[in-house]
């Protein structure tokens, strides 16, 4: 049994750090969370005005953030120490734990920048853990070619070929595929059983069964049977994203996401006390 949309979202518009304009497809109206994934925004503009202001320092706990670039780039330093570029084509898989203070402030390469940002949820028994990060260039993420019509980048979880993805996650197993099809071309493979997945149409237009994807939509896949089958209308860019769903309560609170309202006090309390951040 293949898998089927059960959902199309189209985001809403926001701002959010200092002035960025976005697209938020989870953590919207529309879909608020897709357990373990608690928040998804999308930038992308030519217009320097719309992100120059970028995210000065600020604290998160709790979660995890992936930052992936399709063009530009993103600076980032935060209160470890820890600096750095994430270019074009690159990911940062960054695990925020028990706190982190940093700042991510864009640039445009070649008058273009776009990407996306994803939270992924962290169990209760991991939400204190130490902060790390895993950053990945774009030429050390695997890739996969498909009978010269598909075109996959690897970036976690395993395709049914056997690539590995570089990212390292046993929490919530997550599969993030970048897949580029050729006119008219189909993907298949097959996603865990269990996994909240969803797809994310970077270009183009897709259809899974009789449903067609847009340009800029985001489409919750049905929890019926493992494998997916999606095909390209004409030719498509597009994300599958898919993970364990960790089924414990959530609290949110701006930069923080723990499993009750009184950790999330905590949260604020260790920050405004300058202790969020200390002991890295």
């Amino acid at each position: 049994m293949n898998k089927d949309v059960k959902k199309i979202i189209t985001g809403v518009k926001t701002s959010d750090g200092k002035g960025v304009q976005l697209t938020r497809l989870i953590a919207s109206p529309a879909l608020e969370i897709l357990d373990p994934f608690l928040l998804m925004d999308a930038f992308g503009s030519a217009e320097p005005q719309d992100y120059i202001g970028g995210f000065p320092p600020h604290p998160h706990r709790g979660f995890e953030t992936v930052t992936y670039m399709f063009a530009g780039k993103m600076r980032h330093k935060d209160s470890a120490g820890n600096s750095g570029i994430i270019e074009t084509g690159g990911v940062q898989w960054m695990r925020a734990g028990k706190g982190i203070i940093h700042s991510e402030m864009p640039e445009q390469e070649e008058g273009l920048l776009s990407g996306l940002q994803l939270w992924v949820n962290l169990p209760a028994s991991h939400k204190m853990s130490p902060p790390s990060y895993q950053e990945i260039s774009k030429a050390d993420i695997p890739t996969e070619i498909r009978d010269n019509t598909c075109f996959l980048k690897v970036i976690a979880g395993k395709t049914k070929n056997a690539t590995q993805g570089i990212i390292n996650n046993d929490l919530v197993d997550p599969l993030y595929w970048d897949i580029h099809l050729s006119e008219h071309a189909i993907f298949n493979d097959e996603i865990p059983r269990g996994h909240n997945a969803f797809i994310y149409v970077i270009k183009g237009t897709v259809k899974i069964n009789t449903t067609n994807i847009s340009q800029k939509q985001l489409a919750v896949l049905s929890d019926g049977g493992s494998q997916i089958e999606i095909q390209a209308e004409p030719s498509a860019r597009f994300l599958l994203v898919a993970g364990k769903p960790l089924n414990e309560p959530v609290a949110r609170g701006g930069p923080f996401v723990m499993n009750t309202d009184d950790e999330i006090k905590q949260a604020f309390a260790d920050y405004e006390s300058g202790s969020l951040a200390l002991s890295i």
